[in-house]
């Protein structure tokens, strides 16, 4: 019996459940369990029970109708922009094709914040993708802070300088997959000093105003890791 004991028990269960269903384990063609069988199962209250249903409902994995029972969608139903479901997916068995299309869609967006950020020229949020470069730098030639950390508020601090709100919103969604594409394509440089040059490049052409050369830089970026996960999909 898997017991889910302590505190945020709803979370922990909608955890537990939302990674059986992204593996497959619950599937539209297998069936849910039911309440009372979770609550056995997991050692839980069905209250606690109802309220992870709730929450895998909204994030679109399962849906739950009066006299249908609890059922599981179809994965092109799920809420892709929910970190916890991209996280799941990410821990999965294809998660790099999962990375794959995450890239896709960063080309789709990241080169043009790159380019709204030289035009806007926000003093302010440009001085914050310079923060983020330099830690970068101090990680790799002192091994001061996380490189790790610094390459997500680079991008991040990108996003922000475009002043496109709707691109700022996607910050969460972005971080949470770059954790996870950053672990596969750094490594596989293995040469920190030069993705360090790389981001500067992008930094220095936003810093300076030149929205094409910006927009060329950050595609340069996302195409080489797009490079790495393509030939570690190909020798999968």
């Amino acid at each position: 019996m898997a017991r889910i004991e302590n505190l945020n028990l709803s979370q922990r269960m909608t955890n537990e459940l939302g990674k059986a269903i992204v593996k497959g384990v619950y599937s539209p063609e297998t069936g849910f369990p039911t309440e009372a069988k979770l609550c056995d199962e997991y050692g839980i209250s069905r209250t606690a029970v109802r309220e992870a249903v709730k929450m895998l409902a909204a994030k679109g994995l399962i849906s739950s109708r009066p006299r249908q029972g609890i059922r599981v969608e179809a994965a092109d139903r799920w809420n892709l922009y929910d970190t916890n479901v991209l996280s799941w997916m990410l821990e999965s068995s294809p998660s790099l094709l999962v990375l794959k299309e995450f890239l896709q869609m960063r080309l789709a967006i990241e080169p043009q914040a790159a380019a709204l950020a030289a035009n806007a020229q926000n003093s302010e949020a440009i001085e914050n993708i310079s923060i983020a470069l330099e830690k970068m730098r101090r990680a790799v030639e002192n091994g001061e802070g996380s490189m790790h950390d610094a390459d997500l508020q680079f991008h991040t601090a990108i996003l922000q300088a475009s002043g496109n709100r709707f691109f700022y919103q996607l910050r969460e969604f972005i971080t949470t997959a770059l954790n996870v594409s950053i672990q596969h394509t750094t490594p596989a440089k293995s040469n920190n000093s030069a993705i360090v040059e790389e981001h500067e490049k992008v930094y220095n052409a936003i810093a300076q105003g030149h929205a094409e050369r910006a927009k060329n830089m950050m595609t340069y970026l996302i195409d080489e890791a797009m490079t790495v996960i393509e030939r570690e999909i190909a020798e999968a």
